[in-house]
Parts: C-alpha cells; structure tokens; sequence
C-alpha cells in the first residue's frame, strides 16, 4: 500500500444534454433529457499535477457534431488549471478513461505529460466503426480528433503507474475503457469513467433483480456488466463521469 494519500478534485468543463434512458440508464428514462457534466478529474499528491481526462470542447463544436452543449467562457480545461495555479506544461502525467470526445478536447496543451491509455482503446479510436465515427471525431467526418498526432503510453490491462495510482481495464463503454483506482487516507476512491455514468448505475433495482443498473451505452453489454461489478469489488467510494452531484465536494476525500 502507497504511504501518499492523494486528493481528487472534480473539474466541470462544461455539460451536454442526453436522453436518460439511450445513455445514462438502461431502460429508464427513455425521453428525459437531462444536462449531465463533461468531468476532469485532478489529482493532487504526487511531485506534479496529474489529470484524468480533459472533458469537453467549446459550446459550438459540441453541438454541431455530438450534443447539445454549453461551455461556458474559461470553463475549458486549460482555463480552469489556470485559475488553481497550474499551467499545461506542470501536469506531469494525463490519464485517458477513453478517447471518446467529451474526455479528451484541449489534451495537445499538455505536451509534457506523459499520456496514460489502454492499447484496445487506441487501436479502435484510430479506425472506429461508422457509429462511433462523431464518438472519436473520426477523419472520415473531416475532423482532426484530439488525439491524433499525440504520443502515448500504452498500457495492457492493470497497471500502477505510481505508487498508490492504477489503472485497470473496464471495457464495455468502450473497447479499451479503463478507471483508475487512488489511495487516499480513507481509502481507495475509483475514478471510474463513463463505466459508471452517474451514481444510479450503482443502485440497482431489487424488485428487478438487478444489482446495477447499467449505463445504456455500450460497445458491449457483457463487459460493461462485469466492468460494474468489478469496480465496486475494488472499493466503495465510485466517481462516475457524468454526475453532477460529484460537484457537491470540492475535494475527495
């Protein structure tokens, strides 16, 4: 066990509006558009700044090509660093849950981190299929995605990459979706990605049998279920991606 007891600290780069019921909960909701958070994550504690995702593009972008989403001025990753102190070149390390759009706008800024992603994730980002073309702003649509053109360290399946800081494969969002799991002093805390979107895949449904409810999007059923179960093995404190209620603390623990 690490001796560093790190902090997180949730960073809204802007939101976007769903459908409940295609993306955040499956077979609930269908029809409730809701306006969920575009989240970055910071991790504090280690001899630099290091980052889980970099959330959302600007408000126009978003909705012409994804969703309806709204950024607000300085609300951008780079800005919101910014104003705690930090500029791109102190991160030291940025860790990618996935490479879908609203986690990875604005990463070139940071040229000096070292950039953390699963190699199945990767491979698929580069040459998606045609439904996930918009997902990974794909070059067949004309667009340059965030990630092209960057240098990665690619990782297959669990690894530390410090002491007290891992990542672990959650396929199932994803093809290569995968959380991160930091020591703190009370204990581990699970920045789980869009494998858990929002604290209600969690609850589950007793009447239904169900212990999750799982989120609605996937690239595969199965591994999203086993990505849930899983994460919750690992530890009970779960940030999910997409729920604004993490911005009810400043700071975890």
């Amino acid at each position: 066990m690490s001796e560093v007891a790190y902090r997180i600290r949730p960073i809204l780069t802007g939101t976007i509006k769903v459908d409940q019921g295609v993306y955040l909960t499956w077979g609930r909701g269908m029809g409730n558009k809701v306006a969920i958070p575009a989240t970055a994550w910071l991790i504090e504690g280690a001899q630099y700044p290091i980052l889980v995702d970099t959330g959302m593009c600007d408000s126009e972008r978003a909705t012409q090509w994804h969703h309806e989403g709204v950024q607000q001025p300085g609300q951008d990753i780079v800005n919101q660093l910014r104003s705690k102190g930090i500029e791109p070149e102190d991160v030291g390390m940025l860790i990618l849950t996935h490479l879908h759009w609203d986690h990875t706008s604005n990463m070139k800024a940071f040229s000096k981190a070292r950039c953390i992603v699963q190699r199945r994730e990767l491979a698929f980002a580069i040459d998606p299929i045609p439904q996930y073309y918009r997902s990974y702003e794909a070059y067949q649509l004309g667009l340059t995605a965030p990630f092209r053109g960057v240098e990665f360290d690619v990782v297959d399946g669990e690894k530390e990459l410090l002491p007290g800081i891992a990542v672990f494969p959650t396929f199932g969002h994803s093809p290569g979706h995968q959380s991160v799991e930091v020591h703190t002093d009370k204990g581990p805390y699970i920045i789980a990605g869009d494998a858990v979107m929002v604290y209600d895949n969690l609850k589950g449904d007793p009447e239904a049998r169900f212990p999750f409810i799982p989120p609605a999007r996937f690239t595969n059923a199965i591994e999203s279920w086993e990505s849930l179960k899983a994460i919750v093995s690992r530890g009970t404190h779960v940030l999910p991606g997409h729920d604004m209620r993490v911005f009810d603390m400043e700071m975890y623990p």
